[in-house]
């Protein structure tokens, strides 16, 4: 027992910085309170004293704000930052090493009996405000972003993001020439770094691999024109290698650069 106290006060001086001495953490931490509470009332629940697990249970709620069912199985070094709000339903069962923040909920789906509610592997972090539904598998080592709604498992070391979560893969080795069409857009493609992923970035990133890749098809057709004869800047009548400047893009201020004036087409 003692053990398992000293592991529960390690894992807190591991994870939150904020933490500056054993009386403060054992004193002034609700998410270890909670899990206290929890392993008391699991320990009636499973003793066949259901009644009394809840209402060690509510009690726990009313001093942490924490609502963790009796039946739910935690595993070692658990630990519930900051606290307020989160719900583990009554099927749930965590990992060891795991952690998790504020208003996560782990909930079900279903009113039918038997597994309903998550199950989260080894050393996986839910971020404040994520909600995990249903019977899913979350894989050791995983990442839930904040704020995401899980309802599909997520692969061990995977990062889950969005509503509905879908997991982001690798971001890819970044290319010299797609560097520099970002840096002529004002776009820092890498500015988030690599183990924090951002979906909008990743589809900016999408947007200007593919811009590449027709810029790079239009110049390989005008060279066959011209192998064929045919001068595409004088059939079109005007310059068609200007390159993407900030000044092409929208949303700048008039006096961010010099617009050129438009040519006159047609009778004035």
């Amino acid at each position: 027992m003692f053990k398992t106290l000293r592991e529960d006060i390690r894992c807190v001086f591991a994870r939150d910085p904020a933490a500056r001495n054993a009386f403060e953490v054992l004193t002034a931490y609700p998410g270890l309170h909670a899990l206290w509470f929890h392993r008391a009332s699991h320990w009636l629940w499973n003793h066949r004293m259901r009644w009394l697990g809840r209402i060690l249970g509510n009690i726990a709620r009313l001093l942490t704000g924490i609502e963790i069912h009796p039946g739910a199985t935690i595993g070692r070094r658990f630990f519930i930052d900051h606290g307020m709000g989160v719900v583990i339903g009554e099927t749930a069962e965590i990992g060891d090493d795991c952690t998790i923040y504020h208003q996560v909920t782990l909930g079900g789906t279903s009113w039918e009996g038997g597994k309903r509610h998550p199950t989260l592997g080894n050393e996986v972090v839910i971020g404040a405000g994520a909600k995990l539904l249903g019977p899913i598998h979350i894989g050791d080592h995983a990442r839930v972003g904040s704020n995401a709604v899980v309802l599909k498992d997520v692969p061990a070391d995977a990062t889950a993001v969005g509503i509905p979560a879908r997991v982001l893969g690798p971001r890819p080795e970044p290319d010299p020439r797609f560097q520099q069409a970002a840096s002529r857009m004002g776009f820092d493609a890498y500015g988030v770094t690599r183990d924090m992923p951002d979906p909008v970035a990743n589809a900016l990133h999408r947007i200007v691999d593919r811009v590449h890749e027709l810029d790079d098809r239009m110049e390989k057709a005008c060279q066959a024109l011209k192998r064929a004869g045919i001068d595409p800047g004088e059939a079109m009548g005007e310059d068609t290698g200007h390159p993407l400047e900030p000044c092409d893009l929208e949303g700048l201020e008039p006096d961010d650069c010099e617009i050129p004036p438009r040519k006159q087409q047609g009778n004035s």
